[in-house]
């Protein structure tokens, strides 16, 4: 079975991907959240006219196959380098899952999946 990503439209879907990049971007040690691919490959004068139109939040990717499943919750961050990479990928999951389970608490638990892709 694949993920078949939500529906970025939907206003709901885009507050739950912007609270958990916020909820992972607080968190100590985190540098910043990676953009993904769409927002490196955008033009820096597109950027400028536009702002992001990705739909989401860069680092965050947030899908599931039904509306009965978890949210599946993938999130890439850059680390300080004086942080404990481990350290830092535990907080950040456990934040997240936290403020993910505030806003939607009868929904079953989000699998929630953080690498660390740089240091900083």
């Amino acid at each position: 079975m694949t993920f078949d990503t939500a529906d970025t439209a939907d206003p709901a879907h885009a507050a739950l991907v912007e609270q958990a990049a916020a909820a992972a971007a607080g968190v100590s040690g985190v540098a910043f959240l990676r953009p993904g691919l769409a927002d490196r490959l955008r033009s820096v004068r597109h950027r400028a006219t536009n702002g992001n139109n990705s739909g989401r939040p860069a680092g965050v990717r947030m899908t599931r196959p039904d509306a009965d499943s978890p949210w599946h919750v993938e999130i890439h961050v850059v680390a300080l380098r004086e942080a404990r990479t481990v350290d830092v990928a535990r907080a950040v999951r456990v934040t997240v899952a936290r403020r993910l389970g505030a806003l939607s608490p009868p929904q079953p638990a989000p699998r929630i999946t953080v690498t660390v892709t740089g240091l900083v």
